[in-house]
């Protein structure tokens, strides 16, 4: 029975309109609600939510950003209230994919939420999806549109420009491949790379490039400018590291990966920005950047991914090892599977024998392809002759949420539904003294064979 002394107009209206009475008594309640939330410690939008989903959604759910609906206002959130609350307690969403209880844990690109952020969420979407008081929200993010460069903001504008020929995705159909080659007419003098990027075109290229690369070659001379995926767009090296263009003429590669979206695509091009340390510099530490690192049975010789054969309704397992024929530091890690892919890990076995888990992916989605970068102050740090043990795993049962038809043998093969199974590692080869100075900025003892 509600307290009519509480609320003395209230009590006036019911006095002279009882008809009214229910309606106003409603109206009333739900009036209260928020404050009433507030008072009992649930949760509101303004002062909890707002700041976790800024941190962790907003990027990708605005109005031109690749999620199925916008995030940026109350009125947006509380629409998709429940269905964030199920994602989030599902850790569908945001997408990071590590397995949270072994390996490295400090990522510079880390979105996961932690399990407060998520009982967060919980609580204010059971509580009612308070709003709270206004004057809580955070100060807005002013994101780039989706048709910018998303490093402009930090480095201005990029210094190359590379574009690939035009494609027409179709509207249906099977993986397509588009592997142009454009001619550059080169550099005066040789440079160095800081950072780059690939912008697919917007508003429809960023829904059909699922993934791509685009490499500098220049006679017997080959450097990746940039890989990406669905959640990375661009590389971004560590202050003092850089990779070399060489001066004069060259050609740019591009490997494009196309998946159709129901309506066709006509003339699709992507555009790579390149940004260069200034003339005349020359960064410490030199760099190819991500590295292939296969895990499929390939070796010096044979057949591709002889190893990789999975039977209908089965499961595999997979390992590849390599030795560090020099000292090497780690920047990120990023395991490139299709749909029958669900782990990789990535395990440091040094040279006196301790083994070491790096990271371990435990929930890969092939859906997105998310590197995932090493906070500076605990990139792997490994000396010469340190094996590198790569695992992948691979589930082909109707247990794979994303497995297209568990009835089918599945081999190696470009396409989405065959498969693949490697690594793209950021390595940065170092000369035995250069580690051994990073050894000693780390705190590391270094024994007499050169290893930690």
């Amino acid at each position: 029975m509600t307290n009519t002394r509480r609320f003395p107009g209230l009590q006036r209206t019911l006095a002279d309109h009882p008809e009214a009475g229910l309606a106003t008594l409603f109206f009333l309640l739900a009036a209260a609600a928020p404050v009433a939330s507030a008072a009992q410690g649930v949760p509101t939008y303004s002062k909890d939510v707002a700041p976790i989903l800024q941190a962790s959604c907003q990027q990708c759910h605005r109005p031109d950003g690749i999620g199925p609906m916008s995030l940026l206002t109350y009125e947006e959130a509380t629409r998709a209230a429940r269905r964030i609350k199920s994602r989030v307690e599902q850790r569908v969403m945001p997408p990071w994919h590590l397995d949270r209880t072994v390996g490295i844990q400090n990522y510079a690109n880390d979105i996961s939420l932690t399990d407060r952020d998520i009982e967060t969420i919980v609580q204010w979407v059971d509580g009612g999806t308070p709003e709270g008081d206004r004057a809580d929200l955070p100060v807005p993010v002013e994101y780039p549109s989706a048709a910018e460069w998303e490093l402009r903001a930090e480095l201005g504008p990029p210094d190359l420009v590379f574009r690939s020929e035009p494609y027409t995705v179709t509207a249906n159909g099977q993986d397509q491949w588009w592997d142009p080659i454009t001619e550059f007419e080169g550099l005066d003098e040789d440079r160095w790379i800081r950072a780059a990027e690939f912008k697919p075109a917007y508003p429809l290229g960023v829904k059909v490039v699922h993934h791509a690369h685009a490499r500098f070659s220049q006679d017997d001379y080959q450097v990746e400018l940039v890989g990406m995926g669905i959640g990375k767009r661009w590389d971004r090296l560590p202050e003092g590291t850089g990779k070399l263009l060489k001066a004069g003429p060259a050609e740019i590669s591009f490997g494009l990966h196309y998946f159709p979206i129901g309506e066709e695509v006509e003339d699709d091009a992507v555009e790579v920005g390149v940004w260069l340390y200034p003339s005349g510099y020359e960064p410490e530490y030199s760099t190819t950047g991500e590295q292939r690192m296969l895990v499929d049975g390939t070796f010096t010789s044979g057949p591709r991914a002889r190893d990789l054969i999975i039977p209908p309704h089965g499961n595999l397992i997979l390992e590849h090892a390599y030795v560090l024929e020099q000292p090497t530091l780690l920047q990120s890690f990023r395991p490139h599977m299709h749909m029958r892919g669900t782990a990789m890990s990535m395990e440091a076995i040094y040279p006196d024998g301790r083994r070491e888990m790096l990271s371990k992916v435990d929930r890969y989605n092939h859906n997105w392809q998310i590197s995932y970068i090493y906070e500076d102050e605990v990139q792997p740090l490994l000396p010469k002759g340190t094996v590198l043990m790569f695992h992948s795993q691979f589930d082909n049962t109707a247990s794979n949420p994303i497995n297209p038809d568990p009835d089918q043998w599945v081999l190696f093969g470009a396409r989405g539904v065959d498969e693949m199974s490697h690594g793209w590692v950021g390595m940065t080869p170092l000369t035995q003294e250069e580690y051994e100075r990073l050894a000693a900025q780390r705190g590391i003892l270094i024994s007499e064979d050169g290893g930690p």
